[in-house]
């Protein structure tokens, strides 16, 4: 069956958590190795299946923290770029990623971090990041990154919601925004983060820089939450949600394009490893996960020397989500849709 007639997919790009608003608006401590994971069931029908798009084999990431230096834990930002950068080279964590490349090899390049000044914005969209991702490349401050291969992590402080709108709500991230976060799609209704892609005005630079944005998932002091709070401390969240937002750009990294080709047929030639119901890998263990502690878990480091806080990834493997395994996971098939 040509490209041309794929049935089109509706891709996921978004960390939700299961049943929540955003999951329908969005929608409409070990293992044994190759195990799923314990209280879920294998389900071949969500299995991700290669669409011919681009994938990151050899990613790099560097983290951004928004909102000044007065939003942030020196603690808490070690800890964020510490265990992130460990579970993105972990070898037994890896070894269910690899199953996506044909070369049954990946490798994981922390490049360090940053922490943008300016007052901790109140609410940022899609919009926002996008804009302000488009500023740093105009203005250089992206030069020197290999962007075809780069991650740029935004990490928003204790209170900033998060939401999927593409217009501004604010002038820039670097002054408190004041808009009303959009209904069924923000951080206060299970919206944890985000990955995408913009395509830079500068003629001179990759076409592509590639973004991932999340929030510091909390219980807030009215017992509410912000994002995805699972671990007993913040910072694990924000490492959970971003190790889904960094395997999901380097297995689907220009699903953006894809959401914005809209019904065009065509679309789906962006579009790297996605089940048939357009999930990426970090989806279908969130949205089957009941409680969400199956598959949001501190793992041991294949080095033995602690552990990182991760969300399992979805495995062809074992047809559901797996935790860490000794051996690489077969490669999956690569065959796309017919």
């Amino acid at each position: 069956m040509s490209v041309m007639s794929k049935p089109k997919i509706m891709a996921m790009n978004v960390c939700v958590a299961p049943k929540s608003a955003a999951d329908k608006s969005i929608r409409a401590r070990t293992m044994m190795p190759s195990d799923i994971a314990p209280g879920i069931q294998p389900s071949p029908d969500h299995d991700l299946i290669f669409n011919g798009g681009r994938t990151l084999a050899n990613l790099n990431f560097f983290n951004f923290y928004v909102g000044g230096t007065e939003s942030w834990r020196v603690s808490d930002m070690q800890s964020i770029d510490t265990a992130l950068s460990a579970a993105m080279s972990d070898r037994n964590l890896n070894n269910v990623i690899v199953q996506y490349f044909p070369s049954n090899q990946i490798t994981s390049n922390f490049l360090g971090s940053r922490v943008l000044p300016g007052p901790a914005p109140t609410v940022v969209s899609q919009g926002d990041v996008e804009a302000m991702v488009g500023r740093m490349s105009d203005s250089g401050a992206l030069d020197g990154f290999d962007l075809s291969s780069t991650v740029f992590n935004f990490m928003l402080p204790s209170g900033t919601i998060l939401n999927t709108d593409l217009n501004l709500s604010t002038r820039s991230l670097h002054v408190a925004a004041i808009a009303i976060p959009k209904d069924d799609e923000d951080s206060t209704s299970g919206l944890g983060g985000y990955h995408g892609s913009i395509h830079p005005t500068r003629q001179d630079v990759q076409p592509t820089v590639y973004y991932a944005v999340g929030v510091y998932s909390e219980k807030r002091p009215d017992g509410t939450a912000n994002g995805i709070p699972v671990f007993d401390e913040p910072w694990k969240n924000v490492v959970a949600t971003f190790y889904h937002e960094l395997n999901e750009a380097r297995t689907d990294a220009d699903v953006e394009d894809a959401i914005r080709a809209g019904n065009d047929p065509n679309g789906t030639k962006f579009l790297g490893w996605v089940s048939r119901q357009g999930e990426e890998c970090g989806d279908f263990p969130v949205f089957e996960a009941n409680p969400l502690t199956l598959v949001f878990r501190e793992v041991p480091k294949s080095d033995g020397t602690g552990s990182v806080p991760v969300q399992f990834q979805y495995s062809v493997a074992v047809h559901g989500p797996e935790g860490p395994t000794l051996n690489p996971d077969p490669l999956a098939p690569m065959a796309a849709f017919t």
